[in-house]
């Protein structure tokens, strides 16, 4: 019989379509990745991928395997939710993922020392990205999040409302001149959002009022965007919190009306009674009105 672990290295490959990939998204080397799949075939008796030069796709029958393997994966990471769960001592490591702009906010205010003078034997280890963690499969434990969550596996509630603005440096604004009503945006230079955050509700509002603006450069995180608006490429809108600590921005429309991102706290069902992830929760819930102004910090 196979080693079950084995199907963690054929479901990479499968979903990233070679050894490499696989091997960067496992952290591992592509050896480790290209002997397990080997030793998989080996023990199934039949051929799981097929080799090419460009990389690997799956076989007929490595198609057929894939889901079951996905249902074994979704088992797996269920078992290791409830085990940890199960661990009724509140202690040790709060992996929270988040943005790097909340993130910044949250370390320049007194909230994370005030929750570890609280709880000492808990630690909150932020992990801040613009890419989302998928906290089903435990690469975190909570998410502070902007815009409302689309994952149907996540529970928890909204905790504030960040104002967005239209933003531009001052060098543009003195070659350009201000922006009036948003119809005047089609004639300027704007930055897009990309990637991860191309579906953001301020990226949409963007597209819809200036579908024919001539788009510079593009950026898939918030601060990237930043960076480029402040070196004078262009008009993008920026949450007010994170902007407004910037010198060398003008807000030139806003706050916009209706254009807030919601900011949610979110964990798994599987993780919410967790000790360590319900006295976090229940901390950020019981200083709400302590937590709104940092996160919504000189809008």
């Amino acid at each position: 019989m196979f080693d079950w672990d084995d199907l963690r290295y054929f479901l990479a490959v499968a979903r990233h379509g070679s050894t490499i990939a696989a091997a960067k998204a496992l952290n591992l080397s592509q050896s480790t990745v290209h002997r397990r799949l080997l030793e998989l075939e080996k023990r199934v008796g039949r051929n799981i991928v097929i080799r090419h030069a460009t990389g690997y796709r799956l076989t007929e029958f490595g198609t057929r395997l894939q889901p079951w393997a996905e249902q074994v994966e979704k088992a797996i990471g269920s078992l290791e939710r409830y085990l940890v769960a199960a661990d009724e001592t509140p202690t040790g490591t709060i992996r929270v993922t988040c943005s790097e702009s909340i993130g910044f906010r949250l370390m320049q205010s007194p909230l994370l020392e005030t929750f570890h003078s609280r709880h000492t034997g808990l630690r909150v280890e932020l992990i801040m990205s613009d890419h989302f963690l998928n906290i089903a499969k435990g690469e975190a434990d909570v998410a502070i999040r902007a815009g409302v969550p689309n994952e149907e596996a996540l529970v928890g509630r909204k905790i504030a409302d960040v104002p967005w603005a239209l933003y531009c440096s001052r060098g543009y604004l003195a070659r350009h001149g201000r922006v009036e009503r948003t119809e005047d945006i089609a004639k300027h230079s704007v930055i897009e959002f990309d990637g991860d955050i191309r579906d953001h509700h301020a990226a949409k509002w963007l597209r819809s009022v200036a579908p024919t603006a001539r788009v510079v450069a593009r950026s898939d995180t918030v601060p990237g965007l930043l960076m480029t608006v402040k070196s004078g490429a262009g008009l993008a809108p920026l949450p007010v919190p994170l902007a407004i600590r910037d010198s060398d921005l003008v807000s030139v429309l806003g706050p916009l009306p209706g254009l807030y991102s919601p900011i949610y706290l979110l964990t798994h069902p599987d993780l919410r009674h967790m000790p360590r992830v319900r006295t976090f929760f229940d901390f950020i819930i019981e200083e709400i009105d302590s937590v709104r102004p940092v996160l919504t910090a000189g809008s």
